[in-house]
């Protein structure tokens, strides 16, 4: 009996690489739209109260644990470089670090979410919720404008280590901790140690709330609709604006879970960070219509 089935070629050179570039093309115009947008109508921002915050943070937790073995993988990564962090700040005498190390994970927290908001985007609409469902969701349409609002965390993280060893080295340094009991007994018993923690806090709480008010709904927008990088970032500012108190309110319970999660070992993250994310999906559909 003749087979039927033609055999599939690899073709010549020629035919392959237009056919690459014909691939690059497309995936670059997906790219630029989801940078650009195509969905331009404006976003309706509601008016937030406590009770969405408490809203949010339950359905974020109904979500938690609808998809559990999902989140549970996806975020185990995310303890590993705390503690990996950790380590390293220990090991080079940095134990300064230590602490701004630890804070800087509100300010990335927003990226590590990216997967969860499509799991609860999917889980309201009454779509499936999986591992598999949300990767196919994942093209450069979203990738493309969430990667780079999250280079702009990522600088913003940067720009806040350099800060926090700039201040360590106006008040205690230069010299590096001879321990972690020396550092610590400097800091709670030294005027220059109370310095420290006055000009970190001023200066974290700024770095906190520029990353809070452009990525509070920019991130969960993109993954909801192709607004486009510029119209996410408007829409996040415009909800600080509009809610202010609320706002502060949430940054501040962010701030504290994560602090919770943080102890011991960053361990902590592996159901703080899955909350988190699912629960900022909810604020962002009670913020813009």
């Amino acid at each position: 009996m003749p087979n039927s089935t033609t055999p599939k070629t690899i073709g010549n050179p020629l035919s392959w690489g237009a056919n690459a570039l014909a691939g690059a093309g497309h995936l670059a115009g997906e790219t630029l739209d989801g940078t650009r947008g195509v969905d331009h109508r404006t976003p309706v921002i509601q008016t937030l109260t406590t009770a969405d915050i408490r809203l949010a943070l339950r359905r974020g937790l109904d979500d938690f644990v609808a998809v559990r073995s999902d989140v549970l993988f996806l975020v185990l990564i995310y303890p590993i470089i705390g503690a990996a962090l950790s380590f390293v700040a220990f090991r080079q005498g940095s134990v300064q670090m230590l602490f701004p190390l630890t804070a800087g994970f509100a300010l990335l927290g927003p990226v590590s979410g990216i997967a969860l908001y499509d799991m609860s985007r999917r889980r309201e609409s009454g779509e499936q919720a999986g591992w598999g469902a949300v990767l196919s969701d994942m093209r450069t349409r979203i990738i493309g404008p969430e990667l780079i609002l999250g280079l702009g965390l990522a600088a913003l993280f940067a720009f806040w280590m350099l800060a926090a060893n700039a201040i360590y080295m106006v008040t205690l340094g230069p010299e590096r901790p001879v321990s972690a009991g020396a550092f610590l007994t400097d800091v709670l018993t030294t005027g220059p140690g109370f310095a420290m923690i006055l000009l970190g806090f001023a200066v974290g709480f700024v770095f906190a709330a520029a990353a809070l008010v452009v990525s509070l709904v920019s991130f969960p927008i993109l993954v909801d609709r192709r607004v486009g990088l510029l119209m996410a970032i408007m829409t996040s500012v415009q909800v600080a604006r509009h809610n202010p108190r609320v706002v502060a309110m949430w940054g501040l319970t962010v701030a504290v879970l994560l602090a919770l999660g943080s102890v011991p070992m960053f361990l902590g993250l592996i159901v703080v960070l899955p909350v988190l994310g699912h629960a900022t999906w909810h604020m962002y559909r009670a913020a813009v219509r």
